[in-house]
């Protein structure tokens, strides 16, 4: 995803350090004296049938400490079982069916997804006009329709789309549209772009946006999420910089599809379902969201219970108060709220137990590159496994 190699032979730190250093790697040690490893031992951990472990491993090393995350076993474990998971260890791999895929969406999602992005009045007829490039542009004889049934990457078919829109926005002429504007420049190409997720570690464009490293545009941003580097970089700053107070790395595996905190917020939501009486999804979403992901006026099943709570059982914590505090949830901070605390204290008076730090999200995983639907427990513990396979290599 042949070389020394001393871990399960060695039975002290001391023996350890002295097993490093003969491997050519630093012997440093964390605060709990555990190992921190170097490149070497790095690759030993990546699986055997990954092509090019050690330059894998140099990335994660460097990666690592530019992030500041400390070179454990457990951490570096953490690491390559959500890239095994993800993409084999291959920066750009190969979707089987792809291109089939992306032709079937266009055919059947074409108005509606268009419509749900720009709205009817212009999503329908600029849809139309798409779907009349793709049959002609750039040639009849080699249209971008039939260059999209032949693609084999994700990056082949981001690279088609974004010429795909570069062609529409240089030649569709929408002065007669009042939300013109938006077909200006990269806007439509960037909003309409159905590849969301990119790389070895399949980060979502917004995340990576928002975490920019080197002041890229767009393109250049999602050509780098395809390197090698690139891939680690967004995969590993989205998995590993937040700070949650799990027991077991399976539920920032969990976390690391549904959402950050989701495991924590899940167990919330299983606390307030138990002490209200009301049936809620245990999705770890306990605001609701557009697809921007801004926060909708609207109150969730979750808010609502909340207030019903503290309201039944007069605690003094208004409806304002707990929509900001609810506005912390992918925040570690939210353990800190008057709301969150209220719900520890509440849970401990009613049933004599501690409330749950995290359990899994019951989410649904779907999507045009997954050849049926999934749950976030079943990707959880697929990463999970190949976690525990990473740390008996580490022994």
């Amino acid at each position: 995803m042949k070389s020394c190699f001393y871990f399960s032979r060695l039975t002290s730190v001391l023996v350890l350090a002295i097993g490093l250093a003969a491997c050519g790697d630093h012997s440093l040690l964390a605060k709990d004296d555990t190992p921190v490893l170097g490149e070497k031992n790095i690759r030993n951990l990546i699986p055997s049938r990954v092509q090019n472990r050690l330059s894998w491993a140099k990335d994660i090393q460097q990666i690592m400490d530019e992030l500041k995350i400390e070179r454990s076993k457990q951490n570096v474990c953490t690491i390559i079982a959500v890239v095994d998971q993800e993409s084999n260890f291959v920066a750009n791999p190969q979707v089987p069916n792809l291109g089939r895929t992306a032709v079937e969406e266009v055919n059947n999602r074409l108005e509606e997804k268009f419509s749900d992005k720009l709205g009817e009045r212009l999503g329908i007829p600029v849809a139309k006009y798409f779907q009349d490039v793709l049959k002609t542009q750039p040639s009849k004889e080699n249209s971008y329709l039939s260059q999209m049934k032949k693609v084999k990457t994700e990056k082949d078919l981001d690279v088609l789309y974004r010429q795909i829109f570069d062609y529409m926005t240089k030649h569709y002429h929408v002065s007669a549209f009042t939300d013109a504007a938006r077909l200006v420049g990269q806007d439509i190409a960037e909003k309409m772009n159905p590849i969301n997720t990119l790389g070895s570690m399949q980060v979502h464009i917004h995340y990576a946006k928002a975490h920019e490293r080197n002041n890229l545009n767009i393109n250049d941003l999602r050509d780098d999420l395809y390197t090698q580097n690139g891939g680690l970089y967004y995969g590993i700053h989205r998995l590993m910089q937040y700070d949650a107070k799990y027991s077991k790395q399976i539920y920032r595996f969990a976390d690391y599809n549904s959402g950050m905190y989701s495991s924590r917020n899940a167990a919330v939501q299983q606390a307030l379902a138990k002490l209200t009486e009301t049936k809620l999804d245990l999705d770890g979403d306990l605001l609701l969201y557009n697809k921007n992901e801004d926060v909708q006026s609207a109150k969730s099943q979750s808010e609502i219970a909340i207030n019903k709570l503290f309201a039944q059982n007069g605690v003094v914590i208004t409806a304002k108060q707990v929509r900001s505090d609810l506005k912390k949830e992918k925040e570690v901070d939210f353990e800190n709220t008057q709301t969150y605390l209220a719900l520890k204290s509440q849970y401990l008076e009613k049933t004599g137990k501690k409330l749950a730090y995290a359990i899994m999200p019951q989410v649904v995983i779907s999507g045009p590159k997954l050849s049926r639907d999934y749950n976030t427990n079943w990707y959880a513990s697929r990463v999970n496994t190949r976690y525990e396979s990473c740390m008996r290599r580490a022994k």
